[in-house]
């Protein structure tokens, strides 16, 4: 693509160099530019692009986008914006052409939920037979395809090559979740969302590299707002209204409350062996009663807001109705298929505050027995450790304590810790440092009505041992241990 083509809608200034050469391709990372690269130095965490201007042209940059004044050797064209992240974005959008213009987008903000309302979404778009493709926490996902990323929300550049394949291989519809991060940083400019999707605001992300205060984390995730056609708002949140008071397009709300247009009332926790979820009534713009295969009264919230959607979409009530009803989430509160009555998931809880949602959530459905696998990560502050063992001693029947990527600490040491946790309390434990010798205890041990979650991996699968990350995938142990039975 022609530089000066690339550059045709954003505001700059050639500094020098030709802008009629040809482009072809973008970098943000000096390592992997090549011949022809147009180059783009980020302002990051811990390091600045500006600084990596010549080696960028020494390994073949065509041209160069900066914000602070560079000096190189070389012919490179120079061009100058304010921003350069913001930059980024749209010479993204223009290099792979625009691809959010062919989709349906949808981005979803919020301190909790956003994982599970792209699944809920995604879901029902499928079984209404409309091909997805999604960007968050999970990666990159395209049809089977799975590409790895570093963050929630990745940069520009990955979103927009990503919605270029999405088009590429036949998606009528992006689903991204749009953290605080990414909306402060730019990551999703230059994309004119369909829908914009508010979930709940809660204490997080304060501090260090993040937000300096609630009040820029707030203000952050409120931007979504003004870069979308269509807000869907909970109107139950009590932030809900700071939210939307400086936003730029139509506002549309689900809740409990009277005051929603989509409204649920009378919700129920439904529980039987390998199934746990909640039903609820839903009246306002449709009338049913939908049931959602995720446990817990918050899995209500994530269903209206993935019912509004579908619903502005023209989705039916029925392809609505079985999307809820078989959803769900690697990871989260991941139900895992068993021969026995009584219940096995995997969550990706590896703190105490998640930890404590997901216990208390999985308390409120009365298990005979409520048993918790957990370890901690190694190389990470110890207080973590005492905190986990005393949620979960808290709200566990039964601990089993094991492992969970101990790094280049040893396992036993950091079980000595959580323990340390576990003793201000008078909860039960067992120690099987073995992980998959710790699932099968908890397996050959379990009793009719039990529900047994193995937090902390969740998604992940690989244990990290001595800066080696080997392949565990817990359904796998599963499935091997249920075999050997």
């Amino acid at each position: 693509m022609i530089l000066s083509e690339i550059f045709k809608n954003i505001k700059h200034e050639a500094v020098s160099g030709d802008t009629n050469i040809d482009i072809r391709s973008v970098a943000y990372d000096s390592r992997k530019v090549e011949k022809g690269s147009l180059f783009v130095c980020l302002k990051g965490y811990n390091a600045d692009g500006h600084k990596y201007a010549q080696s960028a042209v020494d390994s073949g940059a065509a041209a160069l986008v900066v914000s602070d004044d560079v000096e190189i050797n070389g012919d490179a064209a120079i061009i100058k914006v304010d921003d350069t992240r913001e930059a980024l974005a749209h010479i993204s959008a223009e290099f792979f052409g625009n691809p959010a213009k062919e989709l349906t987008t949808i981005a979803i903000t919020g301190t909790k939920g956003k994982t599970t309302t792209v699944a809920m979404i995604k879901r029902i778009l499928e079984v209404a037979g409309i091909k997805v493709g999604t960007v968050g926490t999970l990666g990159i996902i395209i049809g089977d395809k799975l590409i790895k990323t570093d963050n929630t929300t990745p940069e520009s550049y990955e979103i927009q090559k990503a919605m270029r394949e999405m088009v590429d291989s036949g998606c009528k519809a992006m689903i991204i979740e749009a953290s605080s991060i990414g909306l402060k940083w730019h990551r999703v400019d230059a994309i004119d969302f369909d829908y914009g999707i508010f979930t709940n605001f809660s204490h997080d992300h304060i501090g260090g590299v993040e937000h300096k205060d609630m009040d820029e984390y707030l203000a952050c995730k409120a931007m979504l707002f003004k870069k979308c056609k269509v807000g869907i708002i909970n109107r139950d949140d009590e932030k809900w209204s700071e939210i939307t008071k400086d936003a730029t397009c139509k506002i549309e709300t689900f809740g409990f409350d009277e005051k929603s247009e989509l409204r649920a009332s009378d919700d129920e926790l439904l529980s039987k062996a390998g199934f746990l979820g909640v039903k609820f009534r839903l009246s306002g713009k449709r009338d049913f009663s939908p049931v959602v295969s995720i446990p817990g009264h918050f899995s209500a919230y994530n269903a209206l807001a993935a019912i509004a959607v579908c619903i502005d979409m023209g989705i039916s009530d029925e392809d609505i109705l079985e999307g809820l009803r078989t959803v769900a989430v690697k990871g989260r509160v991941e139900i895992v298929p068993v021969n026995g009555n009584y219940t096995l998931l995997i969550d990706y809880a590896h703190n105490a505050l998640s930890m404590e949602n997901v216990l208390t959530t999985l308390r409120q459905y009365k298990p005979n027995r409520l048993i918790t696998l957990f370890g901690a990560g190694g190389n990470r502050p110890k207080v973590r450790r005492y905190e986990m063992g005393e949620t979960s001693g808290r709200l566990s029947d039964l601990s089993v304590i094991t492992e969970d990527n101990s790094r280049f600490e040893d396992v036993m040491d950091i079980i000595e810790d959580i323990k340390t946790g576990l003793a201000k309390t008078d909860g039960k434990y067992v120690v099987v440092p073995n992980r998959k010798d710790a699932i099968r205890y908890c397996i050959e041990n379990a009793q009719d009505g039990d529900i047994i979650v193995l937090a902390g991996k969740g998604h992940e699968d690989y244990q990290e041992i001595k800066g080696v990350k080997y392949h565990m995938d817990e359904r796998e142990l599963i499935k091997e241990i249920l075999e050997e039975k």
